[in-house]
């Protein structure tokens, strides 16, 4: 399937619709579910925290490998 070849080019201003999309499903599910969740805060809080850190990391390594700054 070619569709899911195809490069693109996005400005984080582009992505502000997505984020707001993916937020109010997130807020939709979270809140229609909440006595389910409340079992797992544990474990999402990890998965959120690791997450958290290896998506920095990846980023942190992007902006050295793709900028002369000296950091």
């Amino acid at each position: 399937m070619n569709f899911l070849k195809i490069k693109t080019s996005w400005s984080n201003a582009d992505f502000i619709l997505i984020k707001l999309c993916m937020a109010s499903a997130y807020i939709f599910v979270g809140s229609y579910f909440h006595d389910f969740f409340t079992d797992y805060y544990t474990i999402l809080f990890g998965v959120f925290v690791l997450t958290a850190i290896w998506f920095v990391y990846q980023w942190i390594k992007k902006m050295k490998s793709h900028s002369d700054l000296p950091y």
